[in-house]
C-alpha cells in the first residue's frame, strides 16, 4: 500500500454523457485546429494532410473493407476586395457571427491569420461562442427535419 500512498486518490467517476455543448466545442475546436495547421503548411510550404477512412466494397472479394484516404480540407480564409486576408468560423455548412452582423476577421498577414485562428480557438474552448454556436446547429438539425 505504500506505493498507493504517493498518489492523490479521489472519489470521482468518469460521467456517462458528455454534455452537448461540450461536444459541439471540441467539434469546432477540432476544425480550429485543421484549418491553423493548414495555414502553417502553407506559410511553411509543407503539406498538410488528415486522413479518414472509408469503407469500400473490394472488387476480388465481394466485401467491404476499410481504407486510409486523404481528408479534403477546405480554407475558410480567402482575399477581401481590399487586398486584405479574411477568415470566417465555420460550423457545418453555418457562418457564425463573432459579433452581431460581423462574421469574418480581417488579418494583415498569414502569421497574423494563425494567431487569429489560435485566438478564436481559445475563445470557442473558453465557451464564449456557445450561444452562437447552438444557434448553427439548431439552424443546421433543422434542415434534417421533414
Amino acid at each position: 500500500m505504500s506505493t498507493l500512498n504517493q498518489l492523490k486518490l479521489v472519489a470521482v467517476k468518469k460521467p456517462l454523457h458528455t454534455p452537448v455543448v461540450e461536444l459541439r466545442r471540441r467539434k469546432l475546436s477540432t476544425k480550429l485546429w485543421e484549418q491553423i495547421q493548414l495555414a502553417k503548411s502553407q506559410i511553411s510550404g509543407q503539406p498538410f494532410v488528415v486522413t479518414k477512412y472509408r469503407s469500400i466494397k473490394d472488387a476480388d472479394t465481394g466485401f467491404r473493407k476499410q481504407v486510409e484516404v486523404p481528408k479534403r480540407i477546405k480554407p475558410w480564409w480567402f482575399v477581401s476586395d481590399s487586398g486584405k486576408v479574411c477568415f470566417s468560423v465555420r460550423y457545418g455548412s453555418w457562418t457564425i457571427e463573432l459579433a452581431k452582423g460581423k462574421p469574418s476577421v480581417e488579418v494583415a498577414s498569414a502569421e497574423d491569420l494563425v494567431r487569429a485562428l489560435e485566438t478564436v480557438k481559445q475563445a470557442v474552448e473558453a465557451g464564449e461562442l456557445d450561444t452562437e454556436i447552438e444557434k448553427a446547429s439548431a439552424s443546421l438539425r433543422s434542415g434534417f427535419k421533414r
